[in-house]
């Protein structure tokens, strides 16, 4: 596989292709290029019959990923910032359609876009450091990527209320408890734990596998797309709102003040 990528790298092995996102040093959050990248890698993942199995995960200890790159949101008007939602949904849309199953492990933070991505995944494994959460509220913002839809999906209704409306994290345990991850294990042993499962995975028929994911994703998929539709609605119109872009900014500024 090509390696030839700015913000993530891939390798495969033994039949899994490993995603990483290679961005540490900005707790790998998420712009518009790594979009593009991940949309590329996906595309050629999907071709590729020697990969039965996708595993995302991050480069660096603090965090999976700590959402949308904020300061590619500061420059955002309503009509740009609904492409910027499109183009999340799309990407996250192939991690979920993908004929493969996809697991993610969360280290550290996975906040914002960051726990979209994961929510997109199959199968989500926490190390005992992580922590999850949509703060986009306390930015004036709503989830643009998906979580309006897939949240209440994988958690109920209340939870992602919870969730969205307060901007609250929850450790990785309480992720647990409310089945947003489906388990957690010590940060050394995170990424062998995830390869056991993808090995597990890759024993059997990837042609039964691809019609088991087909059929569990297509339960709700027509209301899916109409909230998807919503959801970047909403995002757009929040960036014609003043207060929206003075908290962007005033936590940007705050942040490069540490």
């Amino acid at each position: 596989m090509s390696s030839s990528y700015k913000t993530i790298k891939l390798k495969n092995k033994q039949h899994i292709a490993w995603i990483i996102l290679d961005r540490a040093d900005k707790l790998n959050a998420i712009n518009s290029v790594m979009l593009q990248e991940l949309s590329n890698a996906l595309d050629m993942i999907e071709k590729d019959e020697n990969t039965r199995c996708v595993i995302f995960v991050s480069n660096g200890e603090k965090a999976f990923s700590a959402g949308a790159d904020l300061t590619e949101l500061c420059s955002l008007t309503p009509e740009t910032a609904a492409q910027f939602s499109i183009k999340g949904q799309q990407v996250f849309t192939k991690i979920e359609a993908c004929s493969k199953p996809v697991i993610a492990a969360i280290k550290g933070y996975a906040l914002g876009g960051g726990l979209e991505l994961a929510l997109a995944c199959d199968f989500r494994i926490a190390s005992d450091n992580a922590e999850l959460g949509c703060p986009e509220i306390k930015l004036g913002l709503v989830p643009a990527w998906g979580a309006t839809q897939r949240l209440p999906a994988v958690v109920g209704v209340s939870n992602a209320k919870q969730l969205i409306m307060t901007g609250d994290t929850i450790q990785a345990n309480e992720a647990l408890k409310i089945g947003l991850v489906d388990k957690v294990v010590p940060s050394n042993e995170l990424e062998a734990d995830v390869e056991g499962l993808a090995q597990k995975l890759v024993k059997h028929s990837p042609v039964a596998l691809k019609y088991a994911k087909l059929a569990v994703n297509s339960v709700a998929q027509s209301l899916f797309d109409c909230g998807l539709k919503k959801e970047t609605e909403d995002f757009a119109l929040l960036f014609s709102e003043k207060e929206t872009k003075e908290r962007i900014e005033a936590f940007v500024s705050q942040r490069n003040k540490k």
